[in-house]
């Protein structure tokens, strides 16, 4: 059986193939998992705010129980020992 010799500019041209080929399945492997990651992140990022929404509106439910007029009044008569105003404690200003 009789072996073919390779002279250099085949083996140069086979390495620089197989060099390529690997750089090429390299850089579609970082592509695709790079993908992979950035779908990781958008959905992590939508449960936050998902999440973020919630809170706001539990917030703005107990900001709105907070300022009720009644509860208010409750705490500056009770806490406060606040009284309504009498009359002879309103001074009125002439302009």
């Amino acid at each position: 059986m009789v072996r073919k010799k390779f002279n250099r500019k085949e083996i140069a041209f086979g390495v620089l193939a197989s060099l390529m080929t690997i750089l090429t399945l390299t850089f579609y492997l970082w592509h695709i998992t790079e993908n992979v990651q950035l779908g990781y992140d958008i959905s992590r990022g939508e449960s936050q705010v998902k999440t973020l929404q919630e809170d706001i509106k539990k917030l703005e439910t107990k900001k709105s129980a907070l300022r009720a007029l009644s509860r208010i009044e409750k705490k500056a008569r009770e806490e406060l020992k606040l009284a309504d105003v009498r009359e002879d404690q309103i001074i009125y200003a002439d302009h």
